[in-house]
């Protein structure tokens, strides 16, 4: 096939993407049911860094999903719900959505606060609520896979909005799980030595003072591995081998042993688990 072929038919392809996705958010606004976009769109509306990238990631509370299911139906697309514990999708044919609910690791549950702190853009024409940057800090600061780590996109999204953050309610996000955002706060001062100062002092204290609070207590008694909410793979020999409890689990963490067993089987390399429930 021509060159100018291939590049007519990926063009072609581009725009009928474009129109579910525009018909998508339409659909989405006219049933007036909440939703916010993240993911790149919301990353480049937030930092001014363009993305080559044909993905499209709406935020909606678990709740609204059935409601999504039945506006897209009327529409002619359908819905299924991939992960149960967060992720579901908008199919139309080959192209898709997704629909995310809370993280991967269970941790980042969208709830009414993220509607409150939306910001607002405009996405392929269509006025769009976006998610906001404390949230979307808070939801990558977790994924460190093998093949992805979003370490790069929190530190373009503190440089860009550092300064009109809301630094206690993202202290109060991470909650227990302070030490991640310590460590990016660090990564930061070290990929931009000139504008470590955009960190409010107060904030870097309070978590060094938890840092040396925790240095000088006794440790853990519970073997606890808390690896498998940053990565849903490179710890399971931890759990699966070496007799750690996966913090991933309730009443650690958020997850079911239903949930753990299907996040883990969904692993493109991995054999699945064969688990009694």
């Amino acid at each position: 096939m021509p060159a100018n072929t291939l590049m007519s038919s990926q063009q072609d392809s581009d725009a009928d993407q474009a129109v579910f996705y525009r018909r998508v958010l339409e659909t989405l606004n006219q049933a007036g049911i909440p939703f916010l976009v993240g993911g790149s769109h919301a990353f480049t509306c937030h930092t001014a860094i363009e993305r080559m990238t044909k993905d499209l990631d709406l935020f909606i509370r678990r709740r609204d999903y059935e409601r999504v299911t039945e506006a897209m139906r009327e529409v002619g697309y359908d819905t299924d719900m991939v992960f149960a514990h967060w992720l579901a999708k908008v199919h139309d044919d080959e192209v898709f959505i997704d629909l995310i609910f809370n993280s991967g690791n269970g941790i980042c549950e969208v709830d009414d606060a993220w509607f409150q702190h939306a910001g607002s853009g405009t996405v392929l024409g269509v006025p769009v609520k976006l998610a906001p940057v404390e949230e979307t800090i808070w939801s990558k600061a977790f994924i460190m896979e093998r093949e992805r780590y979003d370490g790069a996109d929190i530190a373009h999204l503190l440089k860009a909005s550092a300064h009109e953050l809301d630094w206690q309610r993202l202290l109060n996000r991470f909650g227990p799980h302070w030490r991640i955002l310590l460590s990016h706060l660090g990564l930061f001062g070290f990929v931009y030595p000139a504008h470590r100062a955009l960190i409010p002092t107060w904030v870097m204290d309070q978590l060094l003072e938890r840092l040396r609070h925790e240095a000088s207590s006794p440790p853990e008694e519970t073997r606890v591995c808390n690896g498998t909410l940053l990565s849903r793979e490179q710890y399971l020999d931890d759990t699966e081998q070496q007799g750690y409890q996966d913090g991933r689990l309730m009443p650690f963490g958020k997850m079911t042993p239903r949930d753990v067993v299907d996040w883990t089987n969904g692993i493109p390399t991995r054999a699945p688990i064969q688990r009694q429930l």
